[in-house]
């Protein structure tokens, strides 16, 4: 099995759909890696995952609005076409096993995170992260970064 995990911002409101009796919430992340090309330029890369969450637990898809980051974990498929043009092109989708939401959009909405285990709200905004399990910004000393890079 190979397993897809993608961090980005949603590009547009999710939509959720009735598959022969069955829901899917589709919405689609963008994730942008900067870069120097061989002249040192600083270059941004953007890609676009289309994702599906299978899912009768709809609970999450009002949070699931443009700009809003989230992390998403699934099994990758990619599809090739031809435009009317006649040019091939590809596109990467994402059956997502589960979603979890990491922060707001700029306007301030709030977080909280879905599964397939079927959570749909922790109260957690997933801002911050302890190694001990705890949220770090609940220290006097304010975020703790303890990553080796």
């Amino acid at each position: 099995m190979i397993k897809l995990q993608v961090i980005g911002n949603l590009g547009k409101d999710a939509v959720v759909n009735n598959v022969n009796g069955k829901t899917v919430i589709n919405f689609n992340v963008a994730h942008t890696e900067r870069y120097k090309d061989a002249q040192g330029n600083q270059k941004d890369r953007t890609t676009w995952v289309d994702c599906s969450y299978w899912t009768d637990r709809t609970a999450v898809a009002p949070y699931l609005k443009k700009g809003t980051q989230v992390y998403v974990e699934g099994t990758p498929d990619v599809r090739s076409y031809t435009t009317a043009d006649g040019r091939n092109g590809a596109s990467l989708t994402l059956r997502i096993v589960s979603v979890q939401l990491l922060g707001a959009k700029p306007s301030g909405t709030g977080g909280g995170s879905a599964d397939n285990a079927g959570n749909s709200s922790d109260g957690n905004t997933g801002n911050s992260y302890s190694p001990n399990g705890g949220s770090a910004s609940g220290n006097d000393e304010g975020p703790v970064d303890d990553l080796p890079f």
